[in-house]
């Protein structure tokens, strides 16, 4: 008999009742260190004080009206981010997989407006995870994400990730935009090298090509930026956010230059619940911490502290772990086993790592872990491969 439960997840056996900061507590009061983060999601941690105030008063005064109406904590919000970013204009979704949605639509829209509707072709790369809509799989294109749901949405072109001569041969008369993750989340933690996101940025414009990124899981603050595409001093069109940006509450959001965005009229696209007064509230919330220098140095200080002690765990465990991935709080352990045999010996230590590509265990804490939790954290890892290896 099925489960009340539509059963698509493979869950782990434990029931956390209660989080505070970088902690998980489970139902029977073990104590777990948090280095997944909701993946990428409790990106100021868990029952953050600021959070729950915003999120208090905003609930005490009004939930939802819908956008039938003018909603101030969602216009705030969106002067926030448009202020300390590329964009010119915010349309707000509850999820980045409705941030895909818009963006595909918005970049081909752009051409339609523009007279050329052949331009439709978005070209993505192995890898990605753009989110499980119908959009989504289709943008990644792999089989784990397409088996049994086609026919796919036509229009995807998918290249070998970082492949820049395929990608010059594949710009044609039909292609509208290229879509790519500046770090790859599910892919196996992959930073997309500054000068290639420079040659992808320059193609586009040389090309008249819309350059859309996806910044879901390494956006709001997560590399020490307040987000990734700037290490690479570039921007793009349109960006795809979520996660981090509601600290844990559901809000996504689609970020766009007034050019990218100029097809977007009245009626084009909408949302029942995407701008709430809740939602926004937090996510204003976020952005007051984040946005902040200083707390953006702190994130790049703990990210090498954390680097560092990572690298002397794969040098403690040359048979378990091969190498340490990533940028800033965005950091993966390349393992010589199984990632998921890794992921379990960490419950077994009470550590949270969240599983990934090519046998890579993501780490993803709170953008407020302290120095002293991410010592703890990586002696919790130690004992989790010596476990592993003596098994």
């Amino acid at each position: 008999m099925i489960a009340t439960l539509l059963p698509t997840y493979s869950r782990a056996p434990l029931t956390f009742e209660k989080g505070e900061g970088a902690w998980l507590i489970e139902a029977d009061g073990r104590r777990f260190l948090d280095l997944g983060a909701g993946i990428a999601v409790n990106a100021l941690g868990h029952a953050n004080p600021d959070l729950v105030e915003a999120l208090t008063q905003q609930a005490g005064q009004l939930w939802h009206t819908s956008n039938l109406y003018e909603i101030p904590q969602q216009q705030a919000l969106a002067d926030k981010l448009v202020a300390n970013t590329f964009a010119d204009t915010v349309f707000f979704t509850n999820s980045g997989t409705e941030s895909c949605e818009l963006a595909v639509k918005m970049a081909r829209k752009y051409f339609y407006e523009k007279g050329a509707p052949e331009r439709v072709e978005i070209i993505t790369f192995s890898g990605s995870f753009h989110g499980r809509s119908s959009a989504g799989i289709a943008a990644a294109g792999s089989e784990k994400m397409t088996k049994g749901f086609g026919p796919l949405l036509p229009g995807f072109v998918h290249l070998d990730f970082g492949d820049l001569e395929a990608l010059k041969s594949a710009i044609n008369e039909n292609t509208c935009a290229i879509l790519v993750e500046p770090v790859q989340g599910e892919g196996g933690i992959r930073p997309l090298p500054d000068a290639v996101m420079k040659e992808i940025r320059a193609l586009c414009d040389a090309q008249g090509i819309l350059l859309i990124l996806d910044e879901v899981q390494c956006g709001v603050g997560r590399t020490g930026k307040l987000f990734a595409h700037e290490w690479a001093g570039i921007t793009p069109d349109i960006m795809m956010v979520a996660k981090g940006i509601g600290g844990g509450f559901p809000l996504g959001a689609v970020l766009a230059t007034e050019n990218a965005a100029s097809g977007m009229t009245a009626g084009t696209h909408g949302s029942t619940y995407g701008g709430n007064p809740l939602a926004c509230a937090v996510g204003s919330k976020v952005m007051d911490i984040v946005a902040d220098p200083a707390f953006l140095d702190e994130v790049s200080r703990k990210a090498g502290f954390m680097r560092q002690k990572l690298e002397g765990l794969v040098a403690s465990h040359p048979d378990i772990f091969e190498e340490v991935r990533g940028t800033g709080l965005m950091l993966g352990l390349k393992c010589k086993v199984a990632c998921g045999n890794v992921v379990s010996a960490g419950y077994g230590a009470e550590v949270i790592v969240v599983p990934a590509a090519d046998d890579v265990v993501r780490l993803l804490p709170p953008l407020t872990i302290t120095d002293e939790e991410i010592t703890e954290a990586i002696a919790r890892l130690d004992r989790a491969a010596t476990a592993l290896a003596a098994a």
